[in-house]
């Protein structure tokens, strides 16, 4: 049996950071606890009224957040508030599969559209590494609002 698991970003800003990756990976922002959504809700709005119902500061109902997929087949990704800046290359990185099963020109136009599509939500294009075949289909690392590298794959 395998495990669940949950990928964790340390963040400056949770809230804009979750929904960042919210747009990227096609993942929704859950209802808070005990209070299912009505169609067409947003549920952060629910969830700043949940934590001022709560007796949560204002200062700090940025403090968290999360994500999750629709499908429920991918990891729930999770953003907690940290002190200190991200300072040096991070160790892990998320592969954004944008271009499954195609190739050469095809797979690159692919990336490049969806290369775009992210620059315009806040990420920033940081290199295209071309095809190099059999070993390598070829990629795009861009880097998301924070700084945080990872890969058009």
């Amino acid at each position: 049996m395998s495990s669940e698991i949950q990928v964790t970003f340390d963040a400056s800003d949770p809230r804009a950071l979750s929904t960042f990756w919210r747009d990227v990976l096609g993942y929704v922002h859950p209802a808070p606890p005990g209070d299912p959504l009505p169609e067409g809700a947003d549920p952060l709005a629910a969830w700043d009224a949940f934590l001022a119902g709560i007796g949560v500061p204002e200062g700090e109902r940025n403090a968290r957040s999360a994500i999750e997929d629709p499908a429920g087949r991918g990891p729930r990704i999770f953003f907690q508030r940290v002190p200190e800046g991200k300072t040096v290359k991070n160790r892990v990185h998320l592969d954004v599969r944008a271009a499954p099963g195609l190739r050469g020109a095809e797979r690159m136009a692919a990336l490049e559209a969806e290369c775009a599509r992210l620059v315009a939500l806040g990420a920033v294009r940081v290199r295209r590494d071309e095809p190099e075949p059999p070993m390598s289909p070829g990629f795009i690392v861009m880097t998301d609002p924070e700084g945080n590298e990872f890969c058009l794959d």
